[in-house]
């Protein structure tokens, strides 16, 4: 009996503990460098290059093609695969256009913002989104397990 106790304690430590450390895993765009960090810490445990609002600076109104600044928590995971986007550029809707997840950020003013995938790869490393965070669909894919509901977020300054 004292045995099964025993292991019984070290299985609830360590299921504690691991669930514990991946807690304190948050995200960090960096907006100067065009990347995305998944930290916890002690390590970068995920690194990708990423795509940010064609326009320096705070998001301040819809439409003005900036990327927010600051805290925020993942408050949706969604399967964008079949949503699609006009982006005003004479070629009409695009399926595919968010790519195969949207990770919804709670924002105070805005409701549309998240990180997701691109059907325009070659964006990745630019200034081109109209204040999303994009990657490259295959790199959305590798980060997709480290997301959680509640996850911090912090999108540093230009």
């Amino acid at each position: 009996m004292k045995n099964f106790i025993a292991i019984v304690s070290c299985f609830l430590f360590f299921a504690v503990n691991v669930s514990a450390k991946d807690n304190y895993s948050y995200i960090v765009i960096d907006k100067h460098k065009l990347e995305l960090y998944v930290i916890n810490q002690t390590d970068t445990l995920f690194r990708a290059p990423v795509c940010v609002g064609k326009n320096f600076g705070n998001k301040q109104r819809t439409g003005d093609m900036r990327t927010p600044e600051g805290t925020f928590t993942i408050c949706q995971i969604q399967d964008s695969s079949w949503w699609t986007h006009d982006f005003h550029d004479g070629k009409g809707t695009r399926k595919g256009a968010y790519g195969p997840w949207f990770f919804r950020l709670k924002m105070p003013e805005w409701t549309s913002i998240g990180i997701h995938g691109t059907c325009f790869p070659a964006s990745v490393g630019t200034r081109d989104s109209e204040g999303c965070v994009r990657l490259r669909n295959e790199d959305l894919r590798k980060l997709k397990p480290y997301i959680r509901l509640g996850m911090k977020v912090t999108i540093l300054k230009d």
